[in-house]
C-alpha cells in the first residue's frame, strides 16, 4: 500500500522523526554481546522500543499490542450490537403507527364529509389496512416483504417506508462490500443492473482463477470495465479479493456476535433486501468464493459486545470494520520477525485506530535496518543482516564507552611516561637538538629561531644553535591474552554479559589506543580454543560443564611465544579448574576439582611463569574453592587476583590494564 504524506507549516512543536543510527546501535549492544545475533538483537529491539534522539519513547511491539488489545476491549464495553435490530424495528413500527394514523385520518375525512357512501367505502378500507398491519409477521424480513406490498392510507408513511428501504439497500451493500465507491449511495436500476454485470465477471474471474488459469490479462479487461467500483485501484486480483474478503467476514462476524433471533432476523432481511435487487445469487456466489479462497480470515469468529451504546446497522458495519483491521493489525505485529515486515502497514489506518503516537512508532520501527544499513552498521546477506567491519568496530567502541562511562576522564591514560627520547610516536612538541637525537627536524621552529638571531632578511642563515627537533614518545609493547570462561556457569550466574563486554571493550581499546600491542583472545569451558576479533561479537557460552583453565593456559602460553614485549595473561573466570586435558588430549571433567586437574592447572602455570608470563585473575564468585585455587595460582605466579562483580567488572580489568601501561612506561 503506497505511503501517503501530511505536510504542514513548522510552527516549533512538532516532534522530529528522525532516529540516529549510532544511538540506536548503542542501544542493541548489550543484546549483541549477550546473544551474539544481531537478528535476534534487532527483533529484542522490535519488542521492547526504545528512545530516539530527543529522548522521546518509542513503542515497541509489546507495547503496542497491548495498546491495540485495549481498544478492541474498549470498543466492545462501549457498544451493543443489538441496537442494529432495535433501529430496524423500532423504524419499521413508526412508519406502522404513521400508517395507522393516516387510517384514521381517511376514516375522519370521509366522516366529515357527509356522504354515507364513502364514509362505508373509507370503513371497509379501514378495517382491511388494519387488519393487514395487525397480522404483518414477527420478523424484520416478513414485515418488509408485506410492506411492499401494501396499499397505503398515508403518503407520509409510504414516502418513510421508502426511505427506510433505500437506507437498508445501502446499509446492506456496504456491510457486505464497503471498499466499492459505485453504487453504494445509489441503488437505482441502472446502478444495480452494473452491479450485477460486475458481480457476474468477478465471479467468473475468480472460478477461472480457481482453475489454475492466468487470470491477469482478465484482471485487466475487468478492472477497465468495472474499476470505478473500486477506487482503491488493486493491481492484482489477490489484493482485490483479500478486501472484498475482510469484508464479508467482518459482515458476517457482526451476525455471529448477535443473539441467535437478532442473527436470523437480520439474515432474512439481508437476503429480502438483495433479492428485491436481484443481488442474492452473485452475492451468495461470491461469498462462497471468497470463503473457499480465504478460510482463514475468521468466518466464524464472533465477539462479545457487553456495552451499552446502540448501533445502526451501518455503525456496526463500521465497527466491525475497525475490529477486522485491529486483528489484521494484530496479526502483521506478532508475525513480524524484523522490522521490515512493518512497511507492510497502513500508517493512516493505525493512526486512525491507535493515535498518532502509535502511528509514528510504527514507521520509525520499520525503518529500524535500513537506518543501520544507510549507516554502513548492517548489510543484509542471503537474507538475514549481519554486522560489517564498520559494525564490528562500532560494536566494541560502544561496549568500551559504556565502561568507561563512570570513571573520571583522566583514568584513560595514553602511555605516559616521564622519559624522552627515541620513539615513532609524535608528541606534535619539540626541543632543541642534541647530540644522539634522531633528526626529525621542525622547519618552522628552527627557521623561526635563524631570524630571531639573525634578523629578518634573505638568505636566513641556520646554525646548529637554531636546530629544534619533534620530540617523540617512548614506546613500551606488550602482548595480552584474554582468557574467557564460557561455562554453563557464567549465564545461570548473569556473569556472561560482564565478561564479554570486557572481551569486546578490551579489543577495542588495544586496537583504537595500543595498535601496537598484541591481544589473543581465549575462551574456555570443557576445552578451551582461540577465538578471533571477527568472532567476537557472535561467541556465546557453551552448553557443557567443565572448567578447563590448564588447555586455556597452554593456548595463552603458545599465543604469547610467538609474541615480543611484556607478556600478560587476564583471565575472568567464575569457578575453580573442573577440567583438563589428557595425555590422550581428550577432556577430562569433573566437579568438585580432581586433584588431578588442581595439578595439571597450576603445572601450566608454572610453565607460563617460567616464560615471564604474568597472570591476572578476575574472579566473579566469592566461592571458598575459587578463593583457595586462585590464591595458590597467584603464589606460584606472582600475579595479582581481583574479587569482583558483573557491575565492576569492567572497571576492573580496563583500569588495570591501563595502569599496567603507565607502569611499564615509567619503569623504562
Amino acid at each position: 500500500m503506497p505511503w501517503r504524506h501530511r505536510y504542514s507549516r513548522w510552527d516549533g512543536s512538532q516532534v522530529g522523526f528522525d532516529v540516529d543510527a549510532d544511538e540506536l546501535f548503542a542501544q542493541i549492544t548489550d543484546e549483541l554481546i549477550y546473544h551474539g545475533d544481531l537478528n535476534s538483537a534487532l527483533r529484542r529491539l522490535l519488542q521492547s522500543g526504545f528512545e530516539d534522539d530527543e529522548g522521546n519513547r518509542i513503542q515497541g511491539l509489546s507495547e503496542l499490542l497491548e495498546r491495540l488489545r485495549r481498544a478492541r476491549r474498549d470498543t466492545l464495553e462501549r457498544h451493543d450490537l443489538g441496537g442494529v435490530y432495535e433501529d430496524i424495528a423500532e423504524r419499521l413500527r413508526e412508519v406502522v403507527d404513521h400508517e395507522r394514523e393516516g387510517i384514521d385520518q381517511q376514516v375522519a375525512a370521509a366522516e366529515a364529509s357527509g356522504d354515507a357512501r364513502r364514509e362505508e367505502l373509507a370503513q371497509q378500507a379501514a378495517a382491511d389496512r388494519r387488519l393487514r398491519l395487525d397480522l404483518l409477521p414477527p420478523d424484520l424480513a416478513g414485515q418488509v416483504q408485506t410492506l411492499q406490498q401494501h396499499d397505503w392510507a398515508s403518503e407520509q408513511a409510504h414516502k418513510e417506508f421508502e426511505e427506510l428501504l433505500d437506507e437498508l439497500r445501502k446499509e446492506v451493500l456496504k456491510s457486505q462490500f464497503n471498499q466499492m465507491a459505485e453504487g453504494m449511495n445509489n441503488p437505482d436500476p441502472e446502478n444495480v443492473q452494473r452491479m450485477k454485470d460486475m458481480f457476474n465477471d468477478l465471479n467468473r474471474l475468480i472460478e477461472a482463477r480457481q482453475q489454475g488459469t492466468d487470470t491477469q490479462e482478465q484482471f485487466d479487461d475487468f478492472m477497465a470495465r468495472h474499476g470505478s467500483f473500486f477506487p482503491g485501484n488493486p493491481s492484482t486480483l489477490d489484493e482485490l479479493l483479500e478486501q472484498m474478503a475482510q469484508q464479508m467476514a467482518a459482515m458476517q462476524q457482526m451476525l455471529n456476535s448477535m443473539t441467535p433471533e437478532q442473527r436470523a432476523q437480520l439474515q432474512q432481511l439481508s437476503q429480502q433486501l438483495l433479492e428485491d435487487m436481484d443481488l442474492a445469487f452473485q452475492v451468495d456466489r461470491l461469498g462462497s468464493n471468497l470463503q473457499s479462497m480465504f478460510p482463514q480470515m475468521g468466518w466464524e469468529r464472533s465477539f462479545d459486545f457487553q456495552g451499552q451504546d446502540p448501533l445502526t446497522m451501518g455503525q456496526a458495519a463500521q465497527v466491525m470494520g475497525e475490529m477486522g483491521d485491529l486483528d489484521q493489525l494484530e496479526n502483521l505485529m506478532r508475525s513480524a520477525t524484523n522490522p521490515g515486515a512493518l512497511a507492510d502497514v497502513d500508517l493512516d489506518r493505525a493512526r486512525q485506530l491507535l493515535g498518532d503516537d502509535a502511528a509514528r512508532s510504527l514507521d520509525l520501527l520499520s525503518k529500524l535496518s535500513k537506518q543501520l544499513e544507510d549507516r554502513g552498521l548492517v548489510e543484509r546477506k542471503e537474507g538475514r543482516l549481519e554486522l560489517t567491519p564498520r559494525g564490528l568496530r562500532k560494536v566494541g567502541a560502544n561496549a568500551l564507552d559504556q565502561l568507561f562511562s563512570k570513571l573520571a576522564r583522566d583514568k584513560l591514560g595514553r602511555h605516559e611516561t616521564t622519559r624522552l627520547g627515541l620513539g615513532v610516536e609524535r608528541t606534535f612538541e619539540t626541543k632543541a637538538y642534541e647530540f644522539g637525537d634522531p633528526f626529525t627536524l621542525d622547519i618552522q621552529r628552527t627557521v623561526r629561531n635563524a631570524i630571531q638571531r639573525g634578523g629578518a632578511g634573505t638568505p636566513v642563515g641556520l646554525t646548529p644553535d637554531d636546530f629544534e627537533v619533534e620530540r617523540t614518545e617512548l614506546l613500551v609493547r606488550s602482548s595480552t591474552v584474554l582468557m574467557v570462561d564460557l561455562s554453563l556457569s557464567m549465564p545461570m550466574k548473569n556473569n556472561f554479559l560482564a565478561a564479554k563486554k570486557v572481551a569486546v571493550a578490551l579489543h577495542s581499546l588495544i586496537s583504537t589506543q595500543y595498535p601496537r600491542d598484541f591481544l589473543g583472545l581465549v575462551g574456555f569451558s570443557e576445552v578451551a580454543r582461540q577465538l578471533t576479533p571477527a568472532q567476537l561479537p557472535e561467541v556465546s557460552w557453551d552448553f557443557v560443564y567443565g572448567t578447563n583453565m590448564q588447555h586455556a593456559f597452554l593456548l595463552a602460553r603458545q599465543l604469547l611465544a610467538r609474541e615480543t614485549g611484556t607478556k600478560q595473561i587476564i583471565m575472568i573466570t567464575d569457578g575453580e579448574p573442573t577440567a583438563h586435558l589428557l595425555p590422550s588430549g581428550e577432556p577430562f571433567f569433573q566437579y568438585p576439582t580432581h586433584p588431578a586437574t588442581r595439578d595439571a592447572t597450576l603445572t601450566e602455570v608454572l610453565r607460563c611463569t617460567k616464560e615471564g608470563i604474568t597472570i591476572n585473575t578476575f574472579m566473579l564468585d566469592a566461592s571458598r574453592a575459587l578463593r583457595s585455587f586462585i590464591e595458590k595460582l597467584t603464589e606460584l605466579n606472582q600475579g595479582r587476583a581481583f574479587f569482583t562483580t558483573p557491575e565492576t567488572l569492567g572497571d576492573y580489568v580496563l583500569v588495570d590494564f591501563i595502569e599496567h601501561k603507565r607502569t611499564l612506561s615509567k619503569g623504562r
